[in-house]
């Protein structure tokens, strides 16, 4: 009887774990299609998305209803973390772009501190002598520089996804050091021009697509990967500076 019972248990299990890969596996596209917006148009997306079920089934398998976390949260993340895994091993970046991005960086803290304000997207492309559009090119590739790495945009500048430490951890030390970096990104997001602010709100709170954000705005989706790149590097360099 014992027997029997343990294996009707797990029988059960089992069948609520497939049917919860079953129920999100839209969330695995969904996943997929807010990176690739960033990422060049050559990029595989079957194999992101193959990586990105892989990690909704170890999500599915791994899930404790015990820990009161919802699902949804837990198998995004889990997805994501997967696809970028997926991503590490690809680099489309090369040398002369990382020197860009790195100029880029250092023309904005020379703004910054000989002006006391950030600059504007146009000041910015001046003073590295590009055009706007040459300038964005360089965000988007700075942005894209994420997704080789779980943890930064580069070495010294994090990007948004990665400025937060995981809440997974009981310790007090921890946990306070959570809050105060929540707090920092909140005054580096206020401390943002309002479209950027709007901008990262639809994108990241309301997790909204690109294409979405740019229905929403009423501009183009490749307009909207421009302010986004441009936004998340301001933030990361206002966090870098309050850090």
């Amino acid at each position: 009887m014992a027997k029997a019972s343990a294996a009707y248990g797990e029988q059960s299990r089992e069948v609520v774990e497939n049917q919860r890969i079953v129920d999100y596996l839209p969330l695995v596209r969904h996943v997929v299609q807010k990176i690739t917006t960033t990422l060049p148009r050559h990029v595989d997306t079957d194999d992101l998305i193959s990586a990105g079920t892989l990690g909704l089934v170890k999500a599915s398998r791994r899930f404790d209803v015990s820990k009161k976390v919802d699902f949804k949260t837990y198998a995004y993340i889990c997805i994501r973390g997967a696809v970028i895994d997926e991503l590490r091993h690809r680099s489309f970046v090369s040398t002369n772009v990382h020197h860009q991005i790195r100029a880029v960086s250092e023309c904005y803290q020379r703004y910054v501190s000989a002006n006391g304000r950030p600059p504007t997207d146009e000041d910015l492309a001046a003073q590295v002598e590009m055009t706007p559009e040459q300038l964005y090119r360089v965000l988007e590739e700075a942005r894209r520089r994420h997704f080789m790495s779980i943890h930064s945009l580069t070495d010294d500048q994090p990007a948004l996804m990665s400025l937060v430490p995981p809440d997974n951890g009981p310790s007090p030390s921890e946990q306070a050091e959570r809050q105060e970096t929540l707090e920092r990104l909140a005054a580096a997001i206020r401390g943002l021009p309002e479209r950027d602010r709007i901008l990262l709100l639809l994108y990241y709170e309301r997790d909204l697509t690109m294409k979405e954000t740019a229905e929403v705005l009423g501009i183009t989706e490749s307009r909207v990967s421009q302010l986004h790149a441009s936004a998340v590097f301001k933030l990361s360099m206002r966090m870098r500076s309050a850090s």
